[in-house]
């Protein structure tokens, strides 16, 4: 029964609904302005560096050198991940998909950590930053893993984005490209109620522990309309492989009706401005390796489809973050299935600190439990609730 206070308005996909109220981050699509603590995204991807927006997004500040200092070392030293998990990781099938492995890991993780059982927000602090760290040694020794090898042990002298590539390729980075990974980190980390930091604050809400409530934002992350998407982009550029064949299949695409990855967003009605940074980073990555193609082609695709819908249509459609980083980790010689779980690798900072902050931030202006209505349209039986016939007369 819905009463008085609890009227229904049915809004799907909750497109322009305000759910809850948060100091953390905030997104106007207009203006394609993304801020995190209130500092400009553009700001923080060229003067900050990935640990400092952890550290932001955690604290509600940017470090001082020395707080800097402590909180690197502090992530380093929790990087490595139990011998059990690293077990259990050895026994699954070494095709499972790599967004499978990462949330399985997340919840694995849960049963070694000591502060499991305690509720408060030094403990969930303790907890996030634990996830933050482990997160990319989970990615990197899955895909040791996989390919028969051993993981490679975390370096502790290397910052987070380095050390990434390195667990992940045996070899320490140049510092340009490890800064480009950390760019790329900066940039994914936070964005407000996505649909992955929107579970991650549902399943927090029910009072359950930041595993659980990571564990569920990965598997909506996983997904080929939210985490999925850069992949299925690379895959696009892949499968063109010419610059002579752009036009010919963007036709073919919007001809069937389908969709052209890394363009359109649910937010933004202009560009994305983390493509903005991206575009440049793929440019250089791409004359760096000698290899500019995928660069090329990605401006090709965008320029001819923003065409096709203004042809089409009469309208502008945007490009989004997943667009550019596709050919980035590409140019990094990362695999284009783990490009999903490097997205993860950043986003952890911002899904701790929503979580922290719908356990503990009073900052949400909303019952303490999400529980939206559904409007019910199964008239099985007219406006009559059915009549049930027993087994035996069916």
């Amino acid at each position: 029964m819905i009463t008085e206070e609890c009227q229904i308005t049915l809004n799907t996909g909750l497109r322009g609904v305000a759910i809850a109220s948060t100091r953390i981050s905030d997104v106007d699509g207009d203006a394609g302005r993304l801020i995190y603590r209130g500092y400009r995204i553009e700001d923080l991807a060229e003067q900050t560096t990935f640990e400092e927006t952890i550290y932001l997004l955690l604290y509600e500040k940017l470090p001082s050198r020395s707080e800097l200092k402590q909180f690197k070392e502090r992530l380093s030293r929790e990087r490595e991940i139990p011998a059990e998990v690293i077990a259990a990781l050895r026994n699954c099938p070494s095709n499972s998909l790599p967004m499978d492995i990462l949330q399985a890991g997340v919840a694995l993780l849960a049963n070694h950590d000591p502060d499991i059982q305690i509720s408060d927000p030094d403990a969930s602090e303790r907890i996030a930053i634990r996830l933050i760290a482990r997160m990319a040694t989970l990615v990197a020794a899955w895909d040791q893993i996989r390919n028969g090898r051993s993981p490679v042990s975390p370096n502790t002298e290397l910052d987070h984005a380095a050390n990434f590539l390195y667990m992940l390729s045996g070899k320490i980075p140049d510092p340009e490209t490890a800064r480009f990974m950390d760019i790329c980190l900066v940039l994914h980390a936070e964005h407000s109620f996505n649909a992955s930091t929107f579970a991650a604050r549902e399943v927090a809400s029910t009072r359950a522990h930041m595993y659980a409530s990571v564990s569920a934002a990965v598997g909506s992350l996983s997904g080929e309309l939210h985490g999925g998407a850069n992949a299925r982009v690379m895959q696009m550029l892949l499968k063109i492989g010419d610059i002579n064949r752009v036009a010919s299949y963007i036709q073919e695409e919007l001809d069937a009706g389908r969709r052209i990855m890394g363009l359109g967003h649910a937010v933004y009605n202009v560009d994305d401005p983390r493509a903005k940074i991206l575009e440049p980073i793929s440019r250089i990555l791409g004359d760096k390796t000698g290899d500019p193609l995928w660069h090329t082609l990605s401006i090709a695709v965008k320029d001819q489809t923003c065409a096709a819908f203004k042809q089409r249509k009469g309208i502008d459609i945007p490009v989004n973050v997943d667009f550019f980083s596709a050919s980035v980790y590409y140019y990094m010689k990362i695999p284009v299935d783990l490009f999903t779980p490097v997205f993860a690798i950043s986003r952890i900072a911002g899904w701790a600190a929503h979580v922290i902050e719908e356990q503990f931030g009073g900052a949400s202006s909303k019952p303490v439990l999400y529980r939206p209505e559904s409007e019910y349209i199964g008239d099985y039986c007219g406006p009559d609730v059915c009549t049930l016939t027993p087994i035996e007369s069916r």
